[in-house]
């Protein structure tokens, strides 16, 4: 049964980094991981928000958009994945139930080893459980003014 106004591949899909938010952009904006993490799609960037992420048109084996974004949380960000898109019909029973389900399926895996990727990559000699991955470029005293607003 196909529901109206309801892609037929639906992903999202959310996992915290103890890195700081303007680390992400430098990951998830650079467009050869983008090859790596999903070598069938063809990707056209619709809006690149740096730290806050990038949204995509999907064309290829399927057919929709995708977005990562980047969601500044406690000292570190909520790095959120969302891939809405159609298969592309390729014959007659192409895409029944269990076909559907299985793309469904290596896409969020997909998904999850991206951001599994990017955590890893960003957190990368950090303690486990201590403070957040700090951007070495970032103006700590403006971070701390930021941090400041947030609280009150």
């Amino acid at each position: 049964m196909k529901l109206v106004n309801v892609t037929s591949i639906q992903v999202a899909d959310e996992t915290f980094v103890a890195a700081a938010p303007s680390l992400a952009a430098e990951a998830v904006g650079d467009q050869g991981n983008w090859r790596r993490w999903w070598p069938d799609l063809r990707l056209g960037v619709i809006e690149d928000r740096g730290a806050q992420g990038v949204r995509w048109t999907v064309d290829g084996p399927l057919v929709g958009s995708m977005e990562v974004w980047c969601e500044p949380v406690l000292d570190g960000f909520t790095l959120h994945y969302f891939l809405h898109a159609e298969p592309v019909d390729t014959g007659a029973g192409a895409w029944d139930a269990d076909g559907l389900a299985n793309a469904n399926r290596r896409r969020r895996a997909a998904g999850r080893a991206m951001s599994f990727e990017v955590k890893a990559r960003l957190e990368s000699g950090r303690v486990v459980g201590g403070p957040a991955t700090r951007d070495p470029d970032a103006d700590t005293t403006s971070a701390n003014a930021t941090a400041t607003k947030v609280v009150r």
